[in-house]
């Protein structure tokens, strides 16, 4: 297996945590991809996905798949299922439901990064900005006290784990810790897993 790879991706760390706590790491190779606003990446939208969007995950018989939950979803499948997706009843529905949310609150946030790096300074909507990453932020607000942060590991806590990671790396001076000290104990938690440190995205 091969998988379209960025290290500054929370969306390609979520992978890449969910592959290493199922024991799969070492069985996918990590392909290098660029994907930016207004960069057209022409051989990776004919070949692997239009959308010009990572991760993909492109199986051995030639099988892509796409979006980061349906890549955790075929790899729990493959090592068993129900490990970080549980297999049915409410339990499941709650974990893919929370993961949307958070999936979300994490595309809001890449969406703040390029409007405020990417977009040029002149076309600058700071109302729009705002109405995004409040999003995010009352997402946030929604899992200070929910039992994610408690609960034995799965996909949303992974989720969660990659949009406080990439608040840290692109945000660095919003202050959520602060506004969220149990989110902050859960993230602190979550480092201490190697699949979690290891991913961190790098700094420099």
């Amino acid at each position: 297996m091969k998988l379209t790879f960025s290290p500054t991706s929370p969306f390609v760390r979520k992978v890449r945590i969910a592959a290493t706590e199922l024991g799969l790491i070492d069985k996918i190779e990590m392909v290098p991809t660029v994907v930016a606003p207004t960069q057209i990446n022409a051989a990776y939208a004919h070949d692997v996905n239009p959308l010009r969007k990572i991760p993909a995950l492109i199986l051995d018989d030639g099988l892509v798949i796409v979006d980061s939950y349906n890549i955790t979803e075929y790899l729990d499948e493959l090592a068993g299922g129900g490990k970080l997706i549980p297999s049915s009843g409410s339990a499941r529905w709650k974990v893919k439901s929370e993961h949307a949310m958070i999936q979300g609150m994490t595309e809001s946030m890449l969406l703040c990064r390029y409007e405020a790096a990417v977009r040029p300074k002149e076309f600058f909507w700071k109302g729009w900005y705002d109405d995004q990453w409040d999003r995010a932020w009352q997402g946030l607000a929604r899992f200070e006290n929910s039992d994610i942060t408690t609960r034995p590991l799965d996909a949303a806590q992974i989720a969660l784990v990659c949009a406080l990671g990439y608040a840290d790396f692109r945000f660095a001076d919003c202050e959520w810790r602060k506004a969220f000290p149990k989110l902050d104990a859960f993230h602190e938690r979550m480092l201490q897993r190697e699949s979690v440190k290891i991913s961190v995205p790098p700094t420099a």
